[in-house]
């Protein structure tokens, strides 16, 4: 059996200027705090001896790898993002930024901020640009009835009012 696989789409380069901020911020803090304390502590555990035995050392390379993953991953990531720092010319339409309010056939109702892939936050309700769902409220307007996808099947909702900051 291969291990092959076939690569992921690459997500959209938009985000809003708060996500390029929040990024820039995890990269200086990854390179300024986090690596800062690990290496030191990965070089007092290889002093140590016998290093196949010494969990220590294993643990910080490991810990060490993942910090410079992470690192390597934002570094290219910001070269090719586009920040998005204003409004569309019609905001009476849906695009990238926009905070949405849906209405469903049983009265609940839901928000959703489009936002880019780098930036997508349940809690807050971010939803990436890339998501169906997202895709599906992409150029409808207010009062306009939308079908959208879900794992449990299609669902209507209704726009209530679409909102940029």
């Amino acid at each position: 059996m291969s291990r092959w696989r076939e690569p992921q789409a690459r997500s959209s380069p938009y985000i809003t200027p708060e996500g390029e901020s929040a990024l820039k911020e995890e990269l200086k803090q990854l390179w300024q705090l986090r690596r800062r304390d690990v290496v030191p502590a990965l070089q007092a555990a290889a002093a140590e001896g016998d290093r196949s035995e010494n969990a220590e050392y294993i643990y910080r390379k490991k810990q060490l790898g993942e910090i410079d993953r992470r690192i390597r991953y934002l570094s290219k990531r910001l070269d090719v993002v586009e920040v998005v720092d204003r409004k569309p010319p019609r905001q009476d339409k849906i695009y990238f930024g926009a905070t949405v309010t849906l209405e469903y056939a049983n009265r609940e109702t839901s928000r959703f901020r489009i936002v880019g892939a780098d930036e997508i936050d349940a809690k807050k309700g971010y939803i990436s640009v890339d998501s169906p769902v997202a895709r599906a409220l992409l150029g409808h307007g207010v009062e306009d009835d939308v079908v959208l996808p879900s794992p449990e099947g299609a669902s209507e909702a209704f726009i209530v009012k679409i909102e940029y900051e």
